[in-house]
């Protein structure tokens, strides 16, 4: 069986990928049921109804995908020479 160079990149970034792709799927998963939980105790503590505890996570999560690249790009122009992780 003779494979092209279009179907041997395709496998080496499908088996590259997918791996990180279903562990981050799992992840954000788990980080959601973790945030059902705590808003079973937090709403009444601090005294939220469930429609206001959706409206405050879901501002969260918007918070942080609007801010979440342009962070990280201010991170890779400002960041110390010497000791941060990527250098």
């Amino acid at each position: 069986m003779v494979r092209t160079l279009e179907q041997s990149t395709m496998r080496k970034v499908y088996l590259r990928l997918l791996p990180f792709a279903v562990l981050s799927y799992v992840l954000a998963y788990i980080d959601r049921i973790n945030v059902s939980f705590a808003g079973l105790t937090m709403g009444g503590d601090l005294k939220m109804s469930a429609g206001t505890f959706g409206f405050a996570v879901g501002m969260f999560y918007w918070g942080y995908f609007i801010f979440e690249v342009p962070s990280n790009v201010v991170l890779e122009k400002s960041a110390p020479e010497c000791g941060s992780p990527g250098s």
